[in-house]
């Protein structure tokens, strides 16, 4: 029972832990830790986007998979003829990649189905609390946003908006660490200048409230006094 237990605790540590190498792989790309590999999960992703745009589906995974298989196909036997002439035995050109555990375990899918689980019911509350217009201005929010979406709709398709989420994802990131210097400055000075007309809004109140009670106040009590003792004037 106990080593059952220990063997779930580690699976589960082992999953959650390969989540997060492959959550933090993902932001490495984003944010151009390492180029290279970035430039290819671009270059591919937007491709892969672009054909899916212009072609079927079933196109453009039959010729992902031609490609594949030429480049693959090609080495393997370039590798080959490289092993005949040297009568080496280096043995598989993907050798490591084929002795590479890839198994997703059930702990893993398990984790994965209960984070599904649990934005599926948010969702899904989300949605009838909406639709079935248990707060009105949270209704009215959501019309007022389809209503826009019908216009988007019009202009832009699924795989466009796709696209542009894509080249905005790999392109925002590099553009900061470029324009880093700028982008503080100019917030800075936007802050600055908020605080700035902030406080003089709040001076303005402040005469405002200093002049009613200096000049207004003393001319309301003296007319209250004198309609007190002339009542019928």
């Amino acid at each position: 029972m106990a080593d059952s237990t220990s063997s779930s605790t580690d699976s589960s540590s082992s999953s959650s832990s390969s989540l997060r190498d492959l959550t933090h792989s993902a932001l490495q790309l984003i944010h151009w830790r390492e180029p290279k590999k970035s430039t290819m999960a671009f270059g591919l992703s937007l491709l892969v986007l672009v054909s899916v745009a212009t072609l079927s589906v079933i196109s453009v995974v039959s010729y992902l998979m031609l490609a594949c298989l030429c480049v693959t196909i090609t080495f393997r036997v370039y590798k080959s003829v490289i092993q005949a002439v040297q009568k080496s035995e280096e043995g598989h050109p993907f050798r490591s990649l084929l002795e590479k555990d890839i198994s997703v375990s059930s702990e893993s899918v398990r984790q994965l189905a209960d984070q599904f689980l649990i934005h599926l019911n948010w969702f899904s509350s989300q949605t009838r609390r909406l639709l079935l217009v248990q707060d009105l201005v949270d209704s009215l929010k959501l019309a007022a946003a389809m209503w826009v979406m019908t216009y988007v709709g019009a202009v832009f398709n699924g795989v466009t908006i796709l696209i542009l989420a894509d080249i905005i994802f790999f392109t925002t990131p590099l553009i900061y660490q470029k324009k880093k210097v700028g982008v503080h400055e100019f917030n800075s000075i936007q802050f600055n200048s908020i605080q700035f007309n902030s406080i003089q809004f709040n001076s303005i109140q402040f005469n405002s409230i200093q002049f009613n009670f200096i000049y207004i106040a003393p001319i309301t009590v003296k007319l209250s006094q004198d309609a007190l003792q002339n009542p019928y004037a």
